[in-house]
C-alpha cells in the first residue's frame, strides 16, 4: 500500500512538471478534444432523439453526462488496467501522462502571454484576436484596457478550473478521477450557458460542474492569496480581504474566487458589464481600482497563479502523506 502510494505520488509530480516543461503543444493530440468531439456527437444524437420540451430538454442534458463521464471513465480506467497488466512500469508511466495531460498551467501563461506580447508591440487588433481565443465574451469592441482586464480575469478565474482543481482531483483520485473531472469541465464550457439553446439542454452538465469545482474554487482562492503574501510585488492582505468581499460576485458559486484573489493582489478593479453572444451582460465589478490596469498585470497574474501552482503541489502532497500516514 505504501509504495503504491509513493508511486501515485510520483506520477502526479512528475505529470506536473510535464505540464510546466510541454504544457499542450498546438497540434498535438489530447484528451480535452476527444471529450469536445464526444461531446458533439452524442448531443447531436440525443437532439434527434429528445423531444424539444424543456423535459425532454433536461433529461438530454442528462444523458449526455452520464454518457461522457461513463465512455471517459471507461477508457481511463481500461488503459490504466491493461497497461499494469502488461506491466507495472508501463501503468506508470500511463498515470503520469495522464496527470500530464489534465493540467494547464503552462497553455493557460502562453495564451495569456500572447495577449502580452501583442500588447507590448502595440498590435491591439492582434491582441483581441489573441484574447479572443481565451474568453467566452465577445471581444471586438474590447480596448486596451478591456483586453488586459479579460486576459487577467481568464487566468485568475481558470486557476482553478486549469490548475488547482485537476490537482486535487489528481491527489484524491487518481487518473481516472482527473479525467472525470475534466470532462464535467468540458461538458460545462460547451453547452453550459444560459441562452435559448442551451438553458434546458445544458442545465444537468453545468450544475454538476459547479458541484465538482465547489471545494476547488475556494481552495484556488486561498492558494492565490497565499501565494501573494509569499510572492514580492503582491498585496496579500488585499487579497484576502477582496476574496471575502466578492468571492460571490459572479452568478456562478465558483467563478469569482480566483478573480477575486487575483484582483485584491494586483490592486486593480475586474468584471463589470461585458458582452456574450451580442448581449450586454450586467455584471458586478471584483475589486477596488487603486490604480488604473496595465499590460503587465498579464505578467503579474501569471506569476500568481504559478505560485498557487507549486503551493497546491506541496498541500497536496502533504495532505496524501499525512491522510494515508506514510
Amino acid at each position: 500500500m505504501e509504495n503504491r502510494i509513493k508511486v501515485h505520488l510520483a506520477a502526479v509530480m512528475i505529470g506536473f512538471l510535464l505540464d510546466l516543461w510541454i504544457g499542450d503543444p498546438e497540434g498535438w493530440s489530447h484528451p480535452v478534444r476527444a471529450m469536445g468531439w464526444l461531446i458533439e456527437r452524442v448531443e447531436g444524437m440525443l437532439r434527434r432523439i429528445f423531444p424539444k420540451t424543456s423535459a425532454g430538454q433536461l433529461a438530454a442534458g442528462g444523458v449526455l453526462a452520464g454518457t461522457v463521464l461513463a465512455v471517459t471513465g471507461g477508457l481511463a480506467a481500461g488503459v490504466l488496467a491493461a497497461a499494469g497488466w502488461i506491466h507495472p512500469a508501463l501503468r506508470f508511466f500511463a498515470a503520469c501522462i495522464m496527470s500530464w495531460q489534465v493540467l494547464a498551467a503552462r497553455s493557460l501563461k502562453t495564451e495569456s502571454m500572447k495577449v502580452y506580447k501583442c500588447l507590448t508591440d502595440k498590435d491591439v487588433e492582434s491582441a483581441r484576436e489573441a484574447v479572443s481565443r481565451i474568453v467566452g465574451r465577445d471581444t471586438r469592441l474590447l480596448s486596451e484596457e478591456g483586453i488586459i482586464r479579460a486576459a487577467v480575469e481568464t487566468v485568475g478565474e481558470n486557476t482553478s478550473d486549469g490548475v488547482i482543481a485537476p490537482l486535487f482531483y489528481l491527489f484524491f483520485f487518481g487518473p481516472v478521477g482527473s479525467l472525470l473531472y475534466k470532462a464535467v469541465n468540458t461538458m460545462d464550457s460547451m453547452v453550459g450557458y444560459r441562452n435559448e439553446k442551451y438553458l434546458y439542454f445544458g442545465r444537468f452538465p453545468a450544475r454538476l460542474d459547479d458541484l465538482v469545482n465547489l471545494l476547488p474554487a475556494r481552495l484556488a482562492g486561498l492558494f492565490l492569496i497565499g501565494a501573494a503574501f509569499l510572492l514580492p510585488g503582491f498585496d496579500g492582505k488585499g487579497a484576502f480581504r477582496i476574496w471575502r468581499r466578492d468571492r460571490y460576485c459572479h452568478k456562478s458559486p465558483n467563478s469569482a474566487h480566483g478573480e477575486a484573489a487575483c484582483a485584491g493582489a494586483l490592486g486593480i478593479r475586474l468584471a463589470g458589464p461585458a458582452w456574450y453572444f451580442g448581449k450586454l451582460c450586467e455584471k458586478p465589478f471584483i475589486g477596488d481600482e487603486t490604480r488604473p490596469v496595465e499590460t503587465e498585470d498579464i505578467r503579474r497574474v501569471n506569476r500568481l497563479m504559478m505560485g498557487s501552482a507549486w503551493l497546491a503541489l506541496g498541500a497536496g502532497i502533504v495532505s496524501v502523506v499525512w491522510i494515508k500516514g506514510i
